[in-house]
């Protein structure tokens, strides 16, 4: 028997076909994804990467043809050829993106068999995530993974077409290179040929890009793979891709601009979506006191306020020790209370305990006044102001938090999500993409006992409050951007630092001494010596954006390959033992 490939090319993807190719001679290639018998007349549906076509097996037109089909199962491979044609009246699939038609087939190649699957690949039913990380060449011939991936690769391509046609240069970087710990754990490598050193996996480009500004190559990109040693959770993977930017004698609003662009042409050219720009910013600090996040989700309100002032002297005891003890009261509304009962309400403390706090008060504001277990130790003043701060109205749930000012914004940082997800308040088709500005520059550690970089060690101070570096570092302010979409980071940046001494001086309030910061970062020290630029950039995290675009669930469903939660991979069994002539090589030893 001639093999089908050598004297036929497929022509056409099945997805692709539609009532316009109605006569026309196809060949096709996939993967079975369904097949029916009805009375004598085999059905398959055919599946490949840009969809499904119903091809049809009779006995009339092809026995032999028919009679193969007959042995066809669910991911057997096959290619066929046939002739398209319109499907009878009130036989459509309106579900289908080929629904209109069918391929009648005279000639059918089975290329391979398969065993049968230890899942089904049309989405119908639930899959436990491990099974399908184990079997991941099969969880990724499901349609809504092949498709989450195809976006990903356009987005990829858009990126590239937009900062080409900007002026951008793509650069690679090293992947081995030098350890200098700031923020999340290092990944490790061994060096067989200089025993005893390590190399290190990037967490970011970021030192290489500043020295490409260095260099004089003005704008630079590229996408590029990172690694962080840290937890892991439904957006964040051990490895992860970056989109990395870095321009010269720019400001902070060169990049905005410029990256509100990149974006606008992403949405515009993989979604056929407009946004409209430029975007809106907010402060830091107004994100952390309206919305208890520096990543809001601006689609809906249920916003903070402050009753500190209000309630600090109130009868009741809780809140006005907590205030006396230099904690705050603060307190979110919901407008419609309709939908939480009292079940509800107590199940609400149960949820702000996750993240620290000792308790929940909430009111029901009725006609007649309020419905609430603290209304008693209020005096009718105090109800008044709280109704008219928080603009609540009849009908409206007041929820109250008080502890320390950390506790009190994300008790009600997250509790604001979660109404908002259980109470249907978010829009999904609504996009809310927000700058964030303004952050500190500095956060200080109560486990280090130490100020630490908020973004990392290389941000600009806004140039005013340099001095107070030395005097008064919780006051200084950085010249960095994020850019927030849903409530989600999809990108941060900041302005750099271009001169030695400013950087040298970074380096002090961190605690890094001069021998120190030599030995970690003396090549970036020399070389902010050589006529360095005024530069800035940014880094988006593409497989996070895509999931975004996408709607998906996890990061892991836009990522070909990923690890599980426990940094594992599920499909290779990696991470796995070595041998000890491997160990030996490397002059290493496991110590239990």
């Amino acid at each position: 028997m001639t093999d089908f490939l050598t004297i036929r090319k497929r022509t056409h993807y099945c997805g692709d076909l539609n009532a316009s190719d109605d006569g026309k001679e196809v060949i096709l290639m996939g993967w079975a994804h369904r097949w029916r018998d009805h009375g004598g007349v085999v059905f398959i549906d055919l599946r490949d990467r840009e969809g499904i076509v119903q091809v049809v097996f009779n006995p009339d037109v092809n026995a032999v043809c028919h009679g193969e089909a007959g042995r066809i199962r669910s991911e057997f491979v096959i290619a066929i050829q046939g002739r398209v044609r319109r499907r009878p009246a009130g036989m459509e699939n309106p579900e289908l993106r080929t629904g209109e038609i069918e391929v009648l087939a005279d000639d059918l190649e089975i290329m391979n068999e398969s065993k049968t699957p230890p899942f089904v690949l049309d989405g119908t039913a639930e899959i436990s995530e491990n099974v399908r990380l184990k079997y991941r060449y099969l969880d990724l011939r499901r349609p809504e993974i092949q498709q989450n991936l195809i976006l990903r690769s356009r987005v990829a391509a858009a990126t590239r077409d937009y900062l080409h046609r900007e002026g951008f240069i793509e650069i690679e970087t090293p992947f081995l290179t030098k350890s200098t710990p700031e923020g999340a754990r290092d990944y490790l490598v061994p060096s067989r040929v200089n025993q005893g050193m390590f190399y290190a996996l990037p967490q970011s480009p970021q030192i290489f890009k500043q020295l490409l500004m260095v260099s004089g190559f003005d704008r630079y990109f590229q996408i590029v793979k990172c690694f962080r040693d840290e937890d892991l959770r439904a957006d964040r993977q051990p490895e992860f891709t970056q989109i990395d930017v870095e321009m010269s004698f720019i400001t902070e609003e060169d990049v905005i601009r410029s990256m509100e662009g990149m974006i606008a042409h992403l949405f515009r050219t993989c979604l056929g979506r407009e946004l409209t720009l430029p975007f809106p910013r907010i402060s830091y600090r107004d994100a952390i006191s309206r919305f208890g996040k520096d990543n809001p989700d601006i689609r809906f309100g249920l916003e903070l306020r402050e009753l500190t002032d209000i309630l600090k002297g109130s009868g009741f005891k809780l809140f006005s020790e907590i205030a006396a003890a230099g904690g705050v009261i603060r307190a979110i509304k919901v407008d419609d209370g309709k939908g939480l009962s009292r079940k509800d309400l107590d199940e609400l403390k149960d949820f702000v305990a996750q993240y620290g706090a000792k308790g929940l008060a909430w009111a029901r504001v009725n006609p007649d006044g309020w419905t609430s277990p603290i209304f008693k130790f209020l005096t009718p003043v105090e109800v008044s102001a709280i109704n008219e701060r928080m603009a609540a109205g009849e009908g409206a749930v007041i929820l109250f938090v008080a502890d320390s000012p950390n506790i009190v914004r994300d008790a009600l940082g997250n509790l604001r999500i979660h109404l908002a997800k259980k109470l249907g308040l978010i829009d999904p088709k609504v996009l809310g993409f927000t700058w964030v500005t303004e952050f500190p520059l500095f956060e200080y550690s109560e486990t280090e006992k130490r100020f630490v970089s908020t973004h990392h060690p290389f941000t600009s101070p806004v140039l005013d409050e340099v001095p107070l570096i030395e005097t008064d570092p919780g006051k200084v302010h950085a010249r960095a951007y994020d850019l927030v979409l849903n409530g989600s980071e999809i990108g941060g940046g900041s302005i750099r630092i271009h001169r030695k001494e400013v950087q040298a001086l970074i380096f002090k309030a961190l605690g890094l001494g001069e021998e120190e910061a030599r030995s970690k970062f003396g090549f970036l020290l020399d070389a902010l010596e050589y006529g360095t630029p005024p530069h800035g950039g940014i880094a988006f995290g593409l497989d996070r954006l895509v999931m975004l675009m996408t709607g998906a669930e996890s990061i892991r469903d836009v990522i070909a390959f990923p690890k599980t939660q426990k940094a594992t991979c599920m499909l290779t069994e990696a991470p796995s033992r070595v041998s000890v002539e491997q160990l030996m090589e490397l002059s290493l030893k496991i110590v239990t």
